[in-house]
């Protein structure tokens, strides 16, 4: 059976994915398209239920729970992860200020609107270009995600706030970001097939973290070994392995948050 797979070009996905798409583990006669897109135009696909297996933002998994349901493997959940609002150290920000976004639909985003509910103007920006919006005095303050939390302070940029902590503090609980769904559709037997294989793939790449190395360079626009290590190992953890009680708890808690009726089932039963 052949399935049509989003995810990102970013190190966290490209290391869980490398082992099941290059068929280094049984797939259990699962076939991949694979289609690479930045998380935002994820969260648009999955929003019009265009793949049959995606990566997706939580915030964009909240207005699309009845098309797909959550693999319980695959997510970025985590501490210490979290998206960062950032300012050059002159500018002073107030409810008029332009933040940039990386989409209205990544958790990033949920998560600002519910620090600074007031700040309102707000302008969606490639992840990757929102330091050089603030640099070059374009935009106000923006908030960046994966990799730019290890380089912005180099760029002379400073933090206003760390939105992970935040929600941390505010929660006790792990900040859930981003997960692995698939079609509602599907029989159960596929989707939990799905998900093993996904486990499996997560399992392969801890063990042999060489192994994906050449793949997700390739992929990594540019980055750095240090900071792609970096990258994998603050997203790629226990949560990706396996969600588990308090993972599963964040989740429902961030989807409570974004307005889900969270009565309404939306991982896979066991």
């Amino acid at each position: 059976m052949k399935l049509t797979l989003g995810f990102s070009p970013c190190p966290n996905d490209t290391f869980i994915f490398d082992a099941l798409i290059h068929q280094k583990i049984d797939t259990e006669d699962l076939e991949f398209d694979v289609v690479f897109a930045d998380v935002e135009q994820l969260n648009r696909w999955a929003l019009e239920a265009k793949l049959d297996v995606t990566k997706l933002s939580f915030s964009a998994f909240a207005n699309c729970i009845p098309e797909y349901v959550l693999l319980d493997s695959g997510s970025a959940v985590g501490r210490n992860c979290g998206p960062l609002l950032i300012k050059k150290p002159s500018t002073i920000l107030t409810s008029e200020s332009e933040i940039s976004i990386p989409g209205k639909q990544t958790t990033a985003n949920l998560l600002l609107s519910i620090a600074y509910p007031e700040y309102c103007n707000k302008v969606e920006v490639l992840f990757s270009e929102i330091e050089n919006k603030i640099l070059s005095g374009n935009t106000d303050a923006g908030l960046i995600i994966h990799e730019n939390r290890f380089t912005y302070q180099q760029k002379g940029l400073e933090k206003v706030k760390d939105l992970g902590m935040f929600w941390e503090k505010e929660t006790a609980l792990p900040l859930p970001l981003g997960g692995i769904v698939i079609r509602r559709g599907f029989s159960f037997q596929i989707q939990k097939k799905m998900e093993r294989v996904l486990r499996r793939s997560i399992d392969y790449a801890f063990k042999n973290t060489e192994s994906s190395l050449e793949f997700v360079m390739h992929h990594a626009q540019e980055m750095e070994k240090d900071v792609i290590d970096a990258h994998i190992s603050l997203y790629v953890n226990r949560y990706s392995v396996s969600l588990g009680k308090q993972g599963r708890e964040a989740i429902q808690l961030l989807l409570r948050k974004a307005g889900v009726n969270t009565n309404h089932p939306f991982f896979i039963s066991s």
